[in-house]
């Protein structure tokens, strides 16, 4: 089914152009004139948009004001919004993405990386709402478990084992994005050594999950496992990710970075601090990883 974007922005010449170019790419395009126009429009929608491209200046109501109802509303809140703005300064970035933006770009924006940011956006968008259904069909066998140690190697079995821990944490709406960021982390950055740099020029080109696949079938990774402590204790679930990897500069990624907004990655680490554990904290050379959720 073909996803359908609201691009929300007052200048109307830039707004046309970006729209036809997004309908020749397959998209289903609403515009909206400014942030009140689009609010009424995505509040009003019959069918819900699988993604809003937001201009952050605007009169009436600005793109932040709407992206702060939106966040409010919980028929709303899991859709994503890329924040665009004719300007780059720190400051804004790190407003956008503090109140929700899953990316922020700046106008103009090159189509094929406006492309790129969104089919991103949307696969993981869709990722996120496979996780929550397999959830509801449920049937967690680590409820009773006070100790355990689990080891895993590929991208599904980390998506399993998040919903696992998901629910052992007793909160697992908010705790398995976090901890599929994590466990996929591991695997890709750690055991398989995908750099940053890798990383995005992989998102970029469309072949993330290909290069994974080829590297797990590689001899020289096969043996590369991930081990995953669970402890429960009555006042917490602690879960440490442990991979084989030499570890990396965990320091930079634990907030929002302004040098990386406009990356098409980097901002899962800080987004699972902020949302989905208590405590977040790395270990030694930074190939492990401890989290904590509190039971409330």
């Amino acid at each position: 089914m073909t996803a359908k974007i609201l691009l929300v922005d007052d200048e109307e010449f830039l707004r046309d152009f970006t729209a036809d170019n997004l309908m020749e790419l397959g998209y289903t395009v609403d515009t909206a004139e400014d942030g009140l126009d689009g609010w009424e429009k995505i509040s009003q929608a019959k069918v819900k948009y699988d993604l809003i491209l937001l201009d952050k200046n605007m009169p009436r109501m600005n793109g932040i004001e709407l992206l702060t109802r939106m966040k409010a509303d919980p028929r709303l809140a899991e859709v994503p919004v890329v924040m665009l703005s004719g300007a780059g300064h720190p400051q804004e970035i790190a407003e956008g993405l503090a109140v929700g933006a899953y990316y922020y770009l700046t106008k103009p924006t090159p189509l094929h990386v406006l492309e790129s940011v969104i089919k991103n956006t949307l696969q993981d968008a869709n990722n996120r709402r496979e996780l929550r259904t397999r959830l509801s069909q449920q049937k967690n066998g680590l409820l009773l478990v006070r100790r355990a140690e689990i080891v895993y190697r590929t991208l599904q079995e980390a998506a399993d084992l998040a919903l696992l821990l998901a629910e052992a944490s007793l909160d697992p709406l908010r705790t398995v994005n976090g901890y599929s960021e994590l466990l996929v982390n591991a695997v890709e950055h750690g055991n398989l050594g995908i750099s940053y740099q890798e990383k995005s020029r992989l998102l970029l080109a469309g072949g993330w999950r290909e290069e994974i696949e080829s590297r797990l079938r590689n001899p020289r990774f096969t043996e590369q496992q991930v081990s995953v402590i669970l402890e429960k204790t009555q006042a917490a679930l602690v879960v440490t990710i442990t991979d084989q990897g030499a570890g990396f500069d965990w320091q930079n990624y634990l907030a929002f970075s302004t040098e990386r907004a406009f990356d098409l990655n980097g901002r899962g680490i800080a987004m699972s601090k902020a949302i989905s554990f208590d405590a977040l904290e790395y270990l030694g050379k930074g190939n492990s990883v401890k989290t904590t959720v509190l039971f409330r």
